[in-house]
């Protein structure tokens, strides 16, 4: 018997027998909520398409802004309204802070030993203490300030060049390069190192965390692999295990060498080292202990959610920029107004500037980096509005959807508007529910004031410095705005336009 005979036939058994495990297995009494009807084995995963954050803005506008759908044998609760949001993620927020056990976390955060991706626990909330009160503090983000004014400073000497030849140049490679700079120096104290391809490893990461793995849902055919996802796991898993090892050892050489350290920045390896082997809790009955494989986990996490994120923020936000030359000018007229054109923005420039603030929230509003925010899992049963939820069910919050309902934004949602922030106090930081780019509670993400930090002083320099113009006589509207899902997702075609400076 040929391998597809036997796989066919696997398959059927496997139809009936979840067909007589769901019947056995529904609620009795119980109302769910409304959603798409699931096929046998695979439940509604066909339903998810490319883009799933659209596929699913769709199937809530038929059943609803609280929809049940199943992912293969994985109940799972779409949200898609701020009320909703407000539910799951504040109301209940106890009973929905945990995560759910993937696949790639297994693979690539050695048993889910990090922070973000880490389930709820006297681990998890101690993991975090450590990276809110030592990795991400206001005294690190000062500290670093220099260090991403270099590399602004650097990014813009490029684009100086390339304006006095009169060259387009590709906005998403250069500024994904200084992003990746920036992310070496603070994270690992290092330029980018020849010995290892990072960026490369660290899409390939993204993509497969980000990627609806079928053995996550079906665990019965994760044994066939049938989307190869399984094999792509080990390879990078071994290869990123040796990056990290290489990493370390390097800081703990440098630390054993008694002038290693001067004359650099302490940066993120060096304080998660200082914390191993140490007790983080020393005053409760379970301890809590930093080893070499949390070290691993937590700095691959912060790796990955530094490389991409901030990169991705500013090129979708320059390119809406290029659609809507009103609202660069006005951008630009602002700077000039309270920076002036004698000098570049400096961070201390930022809270002054109002109209940057709204163009940043406009963007993320619209083109949020992570439209699905990261899952999350019920702990135990529970009944919202009416309707079961039942334990271990996925939470899925689409916030993309939430930025673009028009009750809530009005009819011009589709809209890149930025002045629709005048008259509000909506904020972006996860307090109010119809904007959440960083997610919003304990699970909120922990690197939100560096990520916005980064994001609107690079914007605010490159417009304050260049005009800019698409190539080859490309109409503002004709720019392709197209997307490529992942854990973020980003500008599936590279942003290219020429720039012109500004500054006297």
């Amino acid at each position: 018997m040929d391998p597809s005979t036997i796989i066919a036939i696997l398959l059927a058994l496997l139809t009936c027998l979840w067909s007589f495990i769901s019947a056995l297995s529904k609620p009795k009494h119980q109302k769910l909520p409304p959603g798409p009807r699931p096929l046998p084995i695979i439940g509604n995963l066909h339903k998810l398409g490319k883009l799933p954050h659209r596929s699913l803005q769709l199937l809530a506008k038929e059943y609803g802004d609280i929809m049940f759908i199943r992912l293969g044998n994985v109940p799972a609760i779409v949200v898609s309204s701020p009320k909703a949001a407000e539910l799951f993620l504040k109301t209940h927020d106890t009973n929905f802070i945990s995560r759910p056990k993937m696949q790639a976390t297994e693979y690539m955060s050695y048993g889910s030993k990090g922070m973000i991706l880490s389930q709820y626990g006297s681990y998890w909330r101690h993991m975090r203490k450590v990276c809110t009160l030592q990795l991400f503090c206001p005294a690190k983000l000062e500290a670093f300030a220099p260090l991403r004014k270099e590399e602004l400073g650097g990014l813009v000497r490029k684009l100086k060049k390339a304006s006095e030849e009169g060259g387009v140049v590709n906005v998403s490679e250069l500024i994904g390069a200084m992003n990746e700079n920036i992310t070496y120096r603070m994270l690992l104290g290092c330029t980018t190192d020849d010995r290892f391809d990072l960026k490369v490893i660290v899409e390939e990461m993204l993509l497969l965390i980000g990627a609806f793995n079928i053995a996550d849902f079906v665990p019965s055919l994760a044994a066939f692999d049938i989307q190869g996802l399984t094999k792509r796991l080990k390879i990078i898993s071994k290869q990123i295990d040796q990056l990290l090892e290489k990493i370390v050892d390097d800081h703990e050489q440098v630390a054993r060498t008694k002038n290693g350290k001067q004359g650099r920045h302490e940066d993120f390896v060096d304080v998660l080292l200082s914390l191993m082997n140490q007790p983080l809790n020393p005053n409760d009955e379970q301890v809590v202990h930093l080893d070499r494989a949390n070290v691993k986990a937590i700095l691959l996490e912060m790796i990955a959610a530094a490389f991409d994120t901030s990169a991705t923020a500013i090129i979708w936000t320059l390119a809406e920029l290029l659609r809507h030359p009103r609202i660069m000018k006005n951008l630009q007229e602002e700077l000039q107004n309270v920076v002036g054109m004698n000098r570049m923005v400096e961070e201390f420039d930022l809270p002054k500037l109002d109209y940057l603030n709204m163009v940043v929230k406009e963007s993320m509003r619209l083109r949020p980096v992570a439209p699905l925010l990261v899952p999350r899992e019920s702990i135990n049963d529970i009944s919202i509005n009416g309707y079961h939820i039942p334990k271990k069910s996925r939470i899925i919050v689409n916030v993309w959807s939430i930025g673009r309902d028009p009750i809530v934004w009005s009819e011009n949602a589709e809209e890149f508007y930025p002045e629709r922030f005048v008259d509000n106090n909506i904020d972006l930081r996860g307090h109010d529910f119809q904007l959440m780019p960083f997610g919003s509670g304990r699970r909120g993400c922990p690197g939100m004031q560096l990520g916005l930090t980064t994001v609107r002083l690079v914007l605010a320099q490159l417009v304050h410095c260049f005009n800019w113009d698409l190539p080859h006589g490309l109409l503002p509207q004709a720019l392709d705005m197209s997307e490529k899902f992942g854990l973020s997702t980003s500008k599936a075609e590279h942003l290219l336009a020429k720039p012109t400076s500004r500054l006297t």
